[in-house]
Parts: C-alpha cells; structure tokens; sequence
C-alpha cells in the first residue's frame, strides 16, 4: 500500500531556492529581465514549495551555460559525495579500482538535467537520486553485471532528469531513489 505522502512532489530546500534567486538576479543585472518580471519572477521563487513550481518561476531565463565537466577521479579506494554538494551539470567519475557512492538527495542541483559519464574498472558504484527525479541509465555499458534499477512508480516528472553513461567493467551499478 503507498502512502498519500508517496505521491507528493518533493519540496525544495532553502539552497534550491537560492540558487533560483542567484539565477533570477543575474538574469536582471544582464538586461534579461524587466524590473516588473524581476518582481513577479522573485515573488514565485520565494513562495514556491517543489522543484515543478521553482522550475516555472526560472522558465523564462536564458538557459544557463552548461559550463565544462567536472571530473572527480581516483586509481583505487573511494569516491564518495554525500550531503549539500552542488551538482555540476556535467560529471565525469573516473576509477580502476574501488566503490563510488553519489548521493544526489540532498544535493543543490540547479539543473534540469544532469548527465553522469561513469568509467570504472572494478568495484561497485551506487547513485541515490532525488524522489521525483526520472533517471535514463540507456548509455551505460556493463561489462559484467547488469545496472540494477526500479523506477518509482507513479512517480510525477518535477525533478531533475539523471542520465548516466559511459562503460563499467567488473562491477555493478545500482541506482534507488531517496525515500524522502
């Protein structure tokens, strides 16, 4: 049985919106915006309360510079990013030997979409994503063990998209969703 609080969009946390109004007030200082639309932009980052409603506040902006790829790398042991880490738009997750654990749940992602590049030799990876993101594991290759992933069911798409590419040799991914 699914609880009603299962289907609720998850709320956005006081970093997401900052970064929303970062956004909204460069977009003004760059001649972007009207003081008008400024104001009526600014009024629906501050009141909202998902990352659907966040998103419609921010959907008149220019997109934003995807910028370069970030690469986190290491020959053997862990890669591991926990907490409130801010989520570059593209990451690049380099290793031989060794676990990676990404947990994006509680992470500042400023981006509808994500792309994660994985190039691991052996060892295991896991990636936790935010409830209502909707995860596309379509380019990644798997040398030995198949990608384990259960999308959320009923799941509502007013989060952040996940894609994730690139090649595993000995080892396994397994991707879940975060519970709250």
């Amino acid at each position: 049985m699914i609880s009603l609080s299962e289907d609720l969009p998850r709320r956005i946390s006081e970093g997401d919106r900052d970064a929303g109004v970062r956004r909204l007030q460069e977009a003004y200082a760059a001649g972007h915006l009207s003081h008008e639309e400024m104001d009526e932009c600014l009024q629906q980052a501050l009141t909202a309360s998902t990352h659907g409603e966040l998103a419609r506040a921010l959907s008149t902006l220019p997109a934003q510079d995807a910028g370069t790829t970030s690469t986190i790398g290491a020959v053997s042991g862990r890669i591991r990013r926990v907490g409130a880490w801010r989520v570059p738009r593209f990451l690049k997750v380099e290793s031989a030997l060794g676990r990676v654990h990404l947990d994006l749940s509680r992470a500042v992602i400023e981006h509808p979409v994500v792309d994660i590049e994985l190039h691991l030799g052996t060892g295991r990876a896991k990636i936790t994503v935010p409830r209502d993101a909707i995860v596309d594991a379509a380019g990644l290759r798997a040398g030995w063990k198949d990608t384990l992933y259960k999308p959320r069911r009923g799941a509502r798409p007013d989060g952040p998209t996940i894609r994730i590419s690139g090649a595993m040799g000995m080892g396994r991914l397994k991707i879940r969703h975060a519970r709250r």
